[in-house]
């Protein structure tokens, strides 16, 4: 291993990982100054739901298709959403794997587990720059983060996929790409619209304890 690939898989992603948790240290302090205000609407329903109830049915909504119009509907369009952030995860997880536990990858099984995962995300995120691209209501609500994140995620999940075997002994270039994406990631992450997910817990608890206290969250099924 060169002294470049090892700076890439060592250093690089350390200092990268600072710089991430510094940022979102920052965000966090300054999200909580805030709190949310009173309701002024008295506890409404049938009395069989409440704030915690809520929230915690608020929370579980991302993985309750069924909750919502927009996923129920679309159920093909959430199993991408789905496949695309668990191929985010297994890729994470190889930038640790790689320099911190390179044994995982002598198994068979473990490489193929992680390039399906990865190699299925790249193909949805390929999906999702064409229909980004292609739909006209998409590209009215697109941003130029939005196209830069998608494309940068989906080449990012291609290097992934490749990087597996970590057999840097043919040739160093597709972990040195994949380690230098990842420290680009980490850094540009809390600065771009991806960071969304930081914001989710807060989002749906408010949102899930207000529901919860009018009576509305959980929402009852009525049978037709």
């Amino acid at each position: 291993m060169s002294e470049l690939l090892h700076f890439a898989e060592h250093r690089l992603q350390e200092g990268a990982l600072v710089i991430m948790a510094i940022v979102y240290t920052l965000r966090l302090v300054w999200l909580t100054r805030f709190t949310a205000g009173k309701e002024r609407q008295a506890p409404t329903g049938l009395g069989d739901t409440n704030p915690r109830k809520g929230f915690i049915y608020s929370w579980a909504n991302i993985a309750q298709p069924w909750a919502m119009e927009s996923t129920r509907t679309k159920l093909f369009t959430y199993f991408q959403f789905v496949l695309f952030h668990i191929g985010v995860v297994a890729a994470i997880a190889l930038s640790f794997v790689i320099p911190y536990a390179p044994g995982f990858l002598e198994s068979n099984t473990v490489q193929i587990v992680l390039q399906v995962l990865i190699g299925t995300a790249c193909v949805v995120g390929v999906m999702r720059i064409i229909r980004r691209v292609g739909n006209v209501y998409m590209r009215a609500i697109s941003s130029p983060d939005d196209y830069f994140s998608l494309i940068f995620l989906t080449a990012w999940f291609a290097f992934a996929f490749l990087s597996v075997p970590n057999n840097y002994q043919s040739g160093e270039t597709i972990l040195l790409v994949f380690f230098f994406q990842t420290a680009f990631f980490l850094i540009y992450v809390p600065f771009s619209k991806i960071s969304h997910y930081l914001y989710y817990p807060f989002t749906r608890y408010y949102l899930g304890k207000s529901l919860g206290r009018r009576g509305v969250f959980p929402i009852r099924r009525v049978s037709s």
